[in-house]
C-alpha cells in the first residue's frame, strides 16, 4: 500500500524555457527594418518638401529678375531699333556698317536678357500676334493684299516661353480693286494711330 502512494506522487514541475536566441534575433531585426523604413519615408519627404522649394524660390527669383530688367530690357530694345535705323540710312558707308555692328551687339546683350530678335519676311501674310501695321502702300497685284512690304522695326519673342514679346513694326501691301472689280477678299490691316491706310510712315 505504502509503495502504491510513493509511486503515484507527481514529478516536479519542471523549469520555464528560455526564449531562443534566434526568435529575439528576429525580432530585434524586425524592429530595425521598421525603424530603417520609417526614416526613409521622412527622408523622402523632406526631399520633396525641398524640391518644391527649390522650385518656388527659382520663380521668385526670376520673377525678380525680371522686374529689375524690366526697364534695361526696354531701353536696349529702343536702341536696337535706332541704330537699325541709322545702320539702314547709311547703309554702303563706313559709318553705316559701324552702328549695323552697334545694333549687333545689342542684340547679344537682349538675348543674354532672354529675348529673341526676329523680322518678318517679305511677303509673308498678315498675323495680328507677330506683326504691328504702321502703315500699307498700293499693290495692284491682289495677290500681295495683307502681305509685308517692308519691315519697320524687328519683334522681340521670350526665349523660355516662345510668346512674342513685342509684335513686329510693318508696313503691308494694300490691294485696292478698281471700281466695279470683285473687291479684295479681305480688309487691309488696320494701322496705328497716326498712320492712316493708304500713307506710308516716313522711315
Amino acid at each position: 500500500m505504502e509503495e502504491t502512494l510513493e509511486n503515484e506522487t507527481p514529478a516536479p514541475a519542471a523549469p520555464p524555457a528560455e526564449p531562443e536566441p534566434l526568435a529575439e534575433m528576429t525580432a530585434r531585426l524586425d524592429a530595425m527594418e521598421e525603424q530603417i523604413s520609417g526614416f526613409h519615408r521622412r527622408s523622402e519627404h523632406r526631399e520633396l518638401v525641398i524640391d518644391r522649394l527649390h522650385e518656388e524660390n527659382q520663380v521668385l527669383r526670376g520673377g525678380i529678375r525680371r522686374a529689375i530688367l524690366e526697364p534695361v530690357v526696354t531701353d536696349l530694345m529702343r536702341l536696337y531699333d535706332a541704330l537699325g535705323r541709322e545702320a539702314e540710312r547709311l547703309s554702303g558707308e563706313p559709318v553705316g556698317r559701324l552702328f549695323g555692328s552697334f545694333a549687333d551687339d545689342v542684340e547679344l546683350a537682349l538675348e543674354r536678357c532672354g529675348l529673341e530678335v526676329f523680322a518678318p519676311k517679305r511677303g509673308e501674310a498678315f498675323d495680328p500676334s507677330r506683326h504691328t501695321p504702321v502703315g500699307t502702300v498700293p499693290a495692284e497685284d491682289p495677290g500681295l493684299h495683307n502681305t509685308v512690304e517692308k519691315v519697320l522695326g524687328a519683334g522681340f519673342t521670350d526665349q523660355e516661353t516662345g510668346r512674342v514679346r513685342r509684335p513686329a513694326k510693318v508696313r503691308f501691301w494694300n490691294h485696292r480693286p478698281a471700281p466695279g472689280a470683285d473687291p479684295a477678299p479681305e480688309p487691309a490691316p488696320d494701322p496705328e494711330p497716326g498712320a492712316p491706310a493708304g500713307t506710308v510712315e516716313s522711315e
